[in-house]
């Protein structure tokens, strides 16, 4: 990939870049809508991502172009910048206005942009581009960041810049992720521990249901204030924080303050999976493949059941990976109502399964999947 930058960048520019980025999207392996509860989450890096090359310029510009989208910017040397739209560019201009706030970018810079993962699938296309383009500054004008600065950094230009209120888990995974590594990730607390995570035989197969994500945000909200509204209850007799400093065996005792059965559903999830989380490091840590499948099933069923954000697309997949017999887990993976799901696939099997797979899902739900296969890289690096 790198001659292919480097062919791409002189075909843009008519010159060659100076140094060559590469930073992953991300999937989260098992953990989901516990994040805002202040709980445990496993993302891993995929090997899907983000191509960054840049060169000096003398013009004092900044030139944005990429190989995956027509449009491109120019932008002059400046102080500050604001969002100037819903275009592709606007996330590593956010992360120029950053930086900028306390560092000066001694040239101007011409930047050649090009990634392979699907846009709006919930594997962080945004955060890899914030984070490629944070880490290569740093790198290149020796900035002097911290790595864990570079994925808040890159949160803080997603929540301020681009106006999307996310967590600190895409950032974090992509900027941290490890060649078979998963990262168990305290949402709350920021502390994090790297767990082997070496699949062996199996490759991660990520299947996107294609599904237009439109009732994604408000369904999402509701579920966050189910939440509150499980923690004010439970308050009324002890005190928290949020939901995940409960133990299942501690939520057994106090389970009776939630008054309404739907919120205590919502509140039963996010305890067992925060639980799930520490079993399937444990499973990881002991080679258990089959045991973090089976975990990954349990998350799916519990995320149908009980938090109600899986619907019929996502369902459809993982009912054909549960019957396949060279998938060991399956779960949906991000905020639900759409998106993608993963599978831990026997590897060989890659193409006999996407075939069996894209046919039980048009059949079941009138459009086609998109399916890839990964495995797990590495984070933001220097190729």
């Amino acid at each position: 990939m790198k001659t292919e930058m480097i062919s791409k960048f002189l075909e843009k520019y008519g010159h060659e870049p100076k140094k060559n980025y590469f930073t992953p999207g991300r999937v989260n392996l098992i953990g989901e809508h516990i994040d805002y509860n202040g709980g445990l989450v496993m993302p891993c890096a995929v090997t899907l991502g983000t191509w960054l090359s840049i060169a000096p310029n003398d013009d004092n510009v900044i030139r944005f172009k990429s190989v995956n989208f027509p449009e491109e910017r120019e932008f002059e040397l400046q102080s500050s910048y604001t969002k100037t739209g819903p275009e592709w560019y606007n996330y590593p201009l956010g992360v120029f206005h950053e930086i900028l706030k306390k560092h000066q970018i001694p040239t101007g810079l011409d930047l050649l942009f090009s990634g392979n993962i699907p846009i709006g699938s919930g594997l962080s296309s945004s955060a890899s581009i914030e984070v490629a383009m944070a880490y290569a500054l740093n790198d290149y004008f020796n900035l002097g960041y911290e790595k864990i600065e570079i994925p808040l950094l890159a949160q803080k230009v997603e929540n301020e810049f681009i106006g999307v209120n996310c967590g600190i888990m895409d950032q974090f995974a992509v900027a941290f992720g490890e060649t078979d590594k998963a990262i168990v990730l305290n949402c709350d607390t920021l502390k994090y521990k790297i767990v082997d995570c070496n699949l062996g035989d199996y490759v991660l197969a990520i299947i996107n249901t294609n599904k237009p994500r439109k009732l994604a945000e408000s369904k999402y909200n509701e579920r966050v204030a189910e939440c509150q509204t499980a923690l004010q209850q439970l308050n009324q007799e002890i005190t928290l924080h949020n939901l995940c400093e409960l133990t299942a065996e501690k939520f057994a005792l106090h389970s009776h303050l939630i008054t309404d059965p739907t919120v205590l559903k919502r509140a039963t999830h996010v305890i067992r999976e925060n639980d799930r989380v520490n079993l399937a490091a444990k499973a990881l840590n002991e080679g258990n493949l089959t045991e973090f499948g089976r975990l990954m099933y349990a998350s799916h069923q519990s995320l149908k059941d009980l938090y109600e954000v899986t619907g019929a697309e996502l369902d459809a997949v993982v009912e054909f990976c549960s019957a396949y017999e060279h998938v060991i887990g399956a779960r949906m993976t991000g905020a639900g109502f759409g998106g993608c799901a993963i599978a831990l696939l026997k590897k060989g099997q890659e193409d006999d399964f996407a075939g069996k797979l894209g046919d039980f899902y048009v059949a079941r739900i009138g459009y086609p999947a998109a399916i890839y296969v990964s495995e797990i890289g590495n984070g933001a690096s220097v190729i």
